[in-house]
């Protein structure tokens, strides 16, 4: 793996603006030779149990949280490019800024999605990431 300080860290949660921006911090990334993280939010640890016939199965929210960032990773997986995937639990924007924390990233990439209008006085994820990161902020254009 690359040093910390080479990763850029990227939020996910299945929409068409957040693959979008996925899609442009994984260009970033190979085009820089960092690792890109992809990384999603999940709200509790709420634990599901279901069954077919005598099989039982239980499934989280955090396990399907991390199945989505790693999905969303193997789609960006192209030759060149290191990528890792995790799932944290909070608010998506507090996700980036502690995975971006934790491991010392050089940039988070996050979609421009609800920065103009009243999006922006209510606030979003990239005003609230660019306002606290940690390390540089690259807002992709989303919309």
């Amino acid at each position: 793996m690359a040093d910390m300080a080479d990763i850029i860290v990227v939020g996910v949660d299945g929409s068409d603006t957040a693959a979008r921006a996925a899609e442009a911090a994984a260009q970033l990334a190979l085009g820089t030779h960092r690792v890109l993280h992809v990384v999603t939010a999940y709200d509790e640890d709420e634990t599901f149990e279901f069954g077919v016939g005598s099989d039982r199965y239980v499934v989280s929210s955090m396990d399907r949280a991390e199945h989505l960032a790693e999905t969303i990773a193997e789609r960006l997986r192209r030759p060149g490019l290191e990528i890792t995937s995790g799932a944290g639990v909070g608010k998506p924007h507090d996700v980036l800024l502690d995975e971006a924390k934790r491991l010392d990233a050089e940039v988070i990439a996050v979609g421009n999605r609800r920065m103009q209008g009243a999006g922006r006085l209510l606030g979003s994820i990239a005003n609230s990431v660019a306002h606290q990161a940690p390390c540089d902020v690259y807002i992709v254009k989303t919309t």
